[in-house]
């Protein structure tokens, strides 16, 4: 997420009642999940465990529970709750309306077909030539490219998949991200495609999603991706071109699939996989799964 303009790291630290470390004129340029971080971005972090990739990720302002050694060239933010202070920040430079107020600053294209059982959030643009089918749900700032397809009873933009335990209920981190769906993308009937915690969730230029697909936030689906029915994308996924996923794929957080990939039916994926075609409960060469296949059968 994107400050409208840069901030000084003062300003942050007043406004969330936290020390920091570095310079109070420090540029701070917006905020972003630890798998998406740039320069310019604040992180954060509140276990030991992930200290060290917090603080040596690309992000330049480290939201942190502990006060530890600032790496050359960045600067700390010290609170005593980082994910209270994260959501805090999120919220107060980005609007949640979340169906609540009707502004609908909405952009549509020329030639574009909206059936009137859609629902359409605030601050969204919509490009030419698409169709849109009853009971869709889009939410706040999705952006939707020309040529789109989005059928029946499709949800873009609700609330990324994402919490911690407090006091024995769940806190949920608040998502100030959005849905981006490029040209020529087909998606069917009840799809849920969640907006990104801080970033966007892509769907990329020419890609087909099959029905009931979950995409979580903060995933990259690439140029022409084939996704067939029922396959579940967790957050944080990079899925790259011409990648196939037929029916019922799981998938876990964090993957990156190399372009040309293919998993058949049912594969579940807990690791990154370079480009073959996979199968089998945890993904294995189908060449493999295949003679593995063999070998027991010769067992008997």
């Amino acid at each position: 997420m994107r400050f409208h303009s840069p901030q000084k790291l003062k300003t942050i630290a007043d406004l969330i009642g936290a020390r920091f470390i570095g310079s109070e004129d420090f540029e701070v340029l917006g905020t972003n999940e630890i798998h998406r971080v740039t320069p310019g971005d604040i992180v954060f972090v509140n276990h030991p465990k992930y200290y060290d990739k917090a603080l040596n990720s690309a992000a330049t302002v480290i939201l942190i529970d502990k006060e530890v050694e600032c790496p050359e060239g960045k600067a700390l933010l010290v609170s005593e709750d980082p994910f209270r202070d994260f959501n805090f920040i999120n919220t107060h430079f980005t609007r949640i309306y979340n169906f609540t107020e009707e502004l609908h600053d909405v952009e549509i294209g020329e030639g574009t077909r909206i059936h009137p059982s859609a629902v359409i959030g605030n601050n969204v643009k919509i490009g030419k030539n698409t169709h849109i089918f009853p009971n869709v749900v889009i939410g706040d700032r999705t952006v939707i490219g020309d040529n789109v397809i989005i059928q029946s009873g499709t949800v873009l933009g609700g609330d990324a998949f994402y919490y911690r335990k407090l006091n024995g209920n769940f806190d949920r981190l608040i998502s100030v991200g959005n849905v981006i769906i490029e040209n020529n993308v087909e998606i069917g009937n009840n799809c849920t495609i969640d907006r990104g915690v801080t970033d966007s969730t892509i769907i990329g230029e020419g890609s087909v999603l099959d029905n009931l697909i979950q995409i979580g936030h903060d995933t990259i689906i690439g140029k022409r991706c084939l996704i067939a029915s029922q396959v579940g994308i967790a957050g944080c996924c990079i899925v790259e071109d011409e990648v196939t996923m037929w029916g019922q794929v799981g998938v876990a957080s964090g993957i990156r699939l190399e372009k040309g990939t293919i998993l058949l039916a049912k594969v579940g994926v807990n690791r990154d996989l370079t480009k073959g075609t996979y199968f089998g409960m945890i993904a294995e060469e189908f060449r493999e799964y295949l003679k593995k296949e063999v070998k027991l059968r010769n067992l008997k």
